[in-house]
């Protein structure tokens, strides 16, 4: 049933649009070109030293990929219950799959603008590194930690309406306190202990490990983040079950 269900929101997010699917690469792109020029161009910012403003865009580009795919899915999934209001009273349909269904479609999102990258790194580095193939490891704990997520803010959306507003904010700060668009030797020194306590850090390193430079997965960071996700997965599920008996009655 889930993997229909993405199918369906992903058809549906591009439907009766003239450029379809390509608005899945076609968005991050203008949002890097916006960014690089601010950041690389106007500021003069790398991500490594000597590097042109094209590596500032491909790191950028690595960075928002898996932030892109979190953020869409946690926004989607706060009114996914409620849209869906027809089905919460149907006692055999598991609720559980319209989080994951957004889940999926937004992964199938960042695998498009992967293979724009992977093209990218082609044309501008004219290589590609043999880590590429470490990429399926660096989904799981994000998609453990998304899943979490998605199934706290479906729940929270049903009984506090204003969630996706709440959650707007809570989104865009952090991504400017991930080293998304900056690298982390700007972050001052005082402030690294709590950088790396955000998941999101060390995700967005192995990724650019992995794609870019060619080294292997920040394996210690991402025990982190698999430990983070495992919880979230876990407590997030648990949530999602325990408030579930309560929607018809707030729908």
């Amino acid at each position: 049933m889930i993997w229909p269900l993405a199918r369906r929101f992903t058809v549906a997010r591009y439907r009766g649009s003239a450029l379809g699917l390509a608005w899945a690469v076609l968005t991050p792109l203008v949002m890097i070109a916006v960014f690089t020029f601010i950041f690389a161009v106007v500021f003069d910012a790398r991500f490594v030293r000597g590097g042109s403003a094209w590596d500032y865009a491909l790191y950028l580009f690595c960075g928002l990929l898996p932030w892109t795919a979190f953020q869409e899915s946690l926004q989607q999934s706060a009114g996914v219950v409620v849209a869906h209001a027809n089905l919460v009273k149907r006692v055999v349909f598991p609720l559980e799959a319209l989080p994951v269904a957004h889940v999926l479609a937004a992964l199938a999102g960042q695998m498009f603008g992967t293979a724009a990258l992977v093209a990218a790194v082609l044309v501008v580095r004219h290589e590609l590194h043999a880590t590429l193939l470490w990429l399926p490891v660096l989904l799981v704990p994000q998609l453990l930690l998304t899943l979490g997520g998605a199934w706290f803010v479906a729940s929270f959306g049903v009984f506090v309406r204003d969630t996706a507003q709440a959650l707007a904010l809570i989104l865009m700060a952090w991504m400017y306190l991930t080293p998304i668009i900056y690298p982390e030797t700007l972050v001052p020194e005082r402030y690294r202990a709590l950088v790396q306590l955000n998941p999101f850090a060390p995700l967005v390193r192995s990724y650019r490990n992995v794609l870019l430079e060619g080294s292997p997965p920040d394996w210690r960071g991402l025990a982190y983040v698999t430990a983070c996700g495992l919880a979230a997965f876990v407590l997030g599920y648990w949530w999602f079950a325990r408030t579930r008996k309560n929607f018809a009655d707030v729908i």
